[in-house]
């Protein structure tokens, strides 16, 4: 989710756009001196992606927000030390530049490389913003696998009825695992007298909890013929969590945990932030799941391995290729290397075969199979987005390839 808040216009449009209906009637009067403070959850809601407090805020979402655990099992897929690998000689420099929180190298199937940085520690679970998607694609082919969902050319309206009539009918799954649903949604975040539609999604799902991120998925209407073309929307992913709790019949941390996360052998609980009011919300499958360094590189070695943990095979090797076969698109000219997108997974760079799991603020999964290797990076970008802090990220993780064939 490619989020730029303003963080002052957000409070001043807390009371339009989040609160509900009846809190926006008129109050009884109230004494002068008994003034009603703000919600102090939902103040540091709104100051979550500030610069110069972030890189503490993204490793700890579960004070802040509603969350569902994805628990562990008993079983760890053991992440084995391999050579150290020399990294590149300005390697302290570049990570400071590009606000690194965390980073690991995986080479040959082995962590060569490891870095906590900005008193984060290995325990700690990072918020993966966008990279989410990846992992809610990767549960889509586990819903195929168990029989749960037939195809997906199915239309979503098949297990979310409620998706008729509107922009999404007629969309099929493989739309929106492409970005291709053609609905009318703009992954812009504008604030203010007039909040554009993601920006109010944002406000009410996830800073106040009065309503579902897919909720707007019924009414939304479309711009353009399903499969036509390219657009990043985060409602697409907020849609595939959807149409996998009706699939599968389970919500999707349960549904996660015993299907994905145990039978890859994760090392720690993760977590989804929850929307909606408390209690009842969905998991945000596009932007909301939470889990450590470690557990992120076992995602990242499980998909250069073609699906396969320990000679196990955890999802299908036909779901991982095409996952990460890229299908191209118009690119945008500040970023002309980002001109392909498989299922929920960006062609990064224009290095044959690699792609990427991308998240907001430096989020990365950098699977690059032509040198065996895996390159998590969980960062703290300020918002708005330093121009080139991205390219500076690309090249900084072919330096450090470079340096392991050496």
């Amino acid at each position: 989710m490619r989020t730029k808040i303003a963080t002052s216009l957000i409070a001043a449009t807390l009371s339009t756009v989040c609160l509900p209906a009846a809190a926006q009637s008129p109050a009884p009067a109230a004494p002068a001196t008994a003034a009603v403070p703000q919600d102090p959850v939902i103040a540091m809601r709104q100051h979550w992606l500030d610069g110069d407090i972030n890189s503490f805020n993204f490793r700890n979402s579960a004070q802040i927000f509603e969350t569902r655990t994805v628990a562990k099992g008993d079983a760890v897929w053991p992440l084995l030390a391999g050579p150290a690998a020399t990294m590149p000689a300005d390697y302290d420099g570049w990570a400071r530049r590009t606000f690194t929180n965390a980073l690991m190298v995986i080479h040959d199937g082995k962590v060569v490389f490891e870095d906590y940085r900005n008193r984060t520690t290995p325990t700690d679970r990072f918020i993966s913003f966008s990279m989410a998607k990846t992992i809610t694609a990767l549960l889509v082919g586990l819903a195929i696998e168990d029989g749960k969902i037939a195809s997906i050319d199915d239309p979503v309206s098949k297990y979310v009825p409620e998706l008729k009539g509107g922009g999404y009918e007629g969309v099929s799954i493989r739309h929106v695992l492409q970005m291709r649903s053609g609905v009318a949604y703009e992954e812009r975040y504008d604030f203010g007298a007039n909040p554009s539609l993601a920006a109010q999604i944002h406000m009410n799902a996830i800073v106040a909890n009065t309503e579902r991120f897919a909720d707007r998925a019924r009414t939304i209407g479309r711009a353009a013929a399903p499969g036509s073309r390219f657009n990043y929307a985060t409602l697409d992913t907020a849609v595939l969590g959807w149409v996998l709790e009706r699939a599968t019949g389970e919500r999707l941390a349960p549904y996660m945990s015993r299907r994905l996360w145990q039978p890859m052998g994760a090392e720690s609980d993760g977590f989804f932030i929850a929307d909606g009011p408390e209690g009842v919300g969905r998991e945000l499958s596009g932007m909301g799941y939470n889990a450590r360094l470690r557990d992120f590189g076992r995602i990242g070695l499980m998909l250069l391995n073609k699906g396969r943990v320990e000679g196990r095979q955890v999802i299908p090797a036909s779901w991982v290729e095409q996952a990460t076969t890229m299908v191209p698109f118009a690119p945008n000219a500040a970023k002309p290397t980002r001109d392909a997108y498989g299922y929920q997974i960006w062609k990064l760079d224009a290095e044959p075969g690699a792609y990427s799991a991308i998240g907001l603020a430096g989020q990365f999964i950098y699977v690059h199979p032509a040198s065996n290797t895996v390159i998590v990076k969980l960062s703290h970008f300020p918002n708005p987005e330093p121009a080139g802090v991205v390219d500076e990220t690309i090249k900084g993780f072919h330096a450090i390839i470079a340096g392991l064939k050496k």
